[in-house]
């Protein structure tokens, strides 16, 4: 586990970028915070690394989107809100361990409800300070990965 602090906007979008551009099929993401944090801020950044079309918005009122890959390689993004599901029926009924095998797949509000999807996950715990710097911890769940950990941060 490891935090990185992110003074602007940009900066955060470019982690998002660097993020993007490991992911690959099969990859979930879950995003975690309180509104404002930066949650879709992030998600644009992993959007543009994977070469996605379309805006990235939160998905808040239709609760999925699939953007598919400018180029025509690379995964799909299934960018998921999940702030206002109920419970675990209601990302069932979504059918998101099947985009699983063809897609990334990032869920904002999805811990305690997505994890189950996949054997492995990666968390980001996203806090917005007082003085605006955004603060993203890193909980990697599973050893896929480590090495792309290792390569985003540059250690």
């Amino acid at each position: 586990m490891r935090t990185a602090e992110f003074p602007k906007e940009s900066d955060t979008l470019e982690f998002g970028r660097r993020l993007g551009a490991v992911l690959r099929a099969g990859d979930l993401v879950l995003l975690d915070g309180p509104l404002g944090a930066g949650k879709t801020v992030l998600a644009r950044g992993i959007a543009a690394g994977m070469g996605v079309t379309g805006r990235v918005t939160s998905p808040t009122f239709v609760i999925a989107r699939v953007h598919r890959p400018e180029s025509g390689d690379g995964p799909v993004l299934v960018h998921v809100d999940a702030y206002r599901l109920g419970g675990l029926d209601e990302i069932d009924d979504l059918d998101l361990d099947t985009d699983l095998t063809e897609a990334a797949v990032v869920v904002e509000w999805g811990e305690g409800l997505a994890e189950r999807l996949a054997d492995s996950h990666l968390l980001l715990r996203i806090r917005r300070r007082p003085d605006d710097v955004r603060e993203i911890t890193l909980e990697p769940h599973g050893e896929s990965w480590d090495a792309r950990l290792a390569e985003l941060l540059g250690r």
